[in-house]
């Protein structure tokens, strides 16, 4: 074979072996470690409504969603983003970390109370409605509410409308609520297992 020929047959099978490498995929749920801090809000919230605060689970399992049951979160969802007009703590109640139901008004973590209390009237369990903090791509603190299901962890946001696996989400996860104790928090040990594309 030809100086030629070889240097074709070497840069296709550098070509091919650089198809063959497929890229990382995103985990479908989040990783989570061990008991963390609660956040300052959260416990005085836990203080006032002590029964949210106390429930217990041992089926560790993500449940199956059905059909219907992925319309009620999508409609959930996109109505307490319409009828609860964003609002700081500080415009509110005069000062920060404060978790309430939002009548009204309410910022992120008042959405994701309101959107937790209405999907677990609609029978979803609170071990898969899951309080959780991240941090936006400017660096701001933020939260959402984490859905576990067998196809995933999936996220609903007062930002968007679209419920989203959340690693096709442009945040840093940092700690949620435990799944067996909604008085407890955990890290999220994946937590910057995101997809390329959302921070773009």
């Amino acid at each position: 074979m030809s100086a030629r020929g070889l240097l074709v047959a070497f840069v296709a099978v550098i070509a091919s072996a650089t198809i063959a490498v497929p890229a990382p995929k995103p985990h479908p749920a989040m990783i989570t470690g061990g008991v963390t801090s609660q956040p300052i809000g959260h416990y005085e919230f836990c203080q006032k409504y002590r029964d949210e605060c106390n429930i217990r689970n041992r089926n560790t399992a993500a449940p199956h969603v059905t059909e219907f049951g992925w319309s009620l979160v999508e409609k959930i969802n996109v109505d307490v983003n319409k009828t609860i007009t964003p609002m700081t703590d500080q415009e509110l109640f005069g000062r920060d970390e404060v978790w309430a139901y939002p009548t009204d008004a309410g910022d992120c973590e008042d959405f994701v109370l309101l959107k937790r209390r209405k999907l677990m009237e609609r029978g979803f369990s609170a071990s898969d409605l899951l309080i959780t903090v991240v941090r936006k791509p400017d660096g701001e603190g933020h939260a959402v509410l984490t859905l576990r299901t067998s196809e995933g962890d999936f996220v609903l946001d007062n930002l968007v409308d679209e419920v989203k696996l959340w690693s096709e989400t442009p945040y840093t996860f940092l700690k949620r609520q435990a799944t067996f104790n909604t008085g407890r928090w955990v890290t999220i040990e994946n937590g910057t297992d995101v997809m390329v594309g959302a921070l773009q």
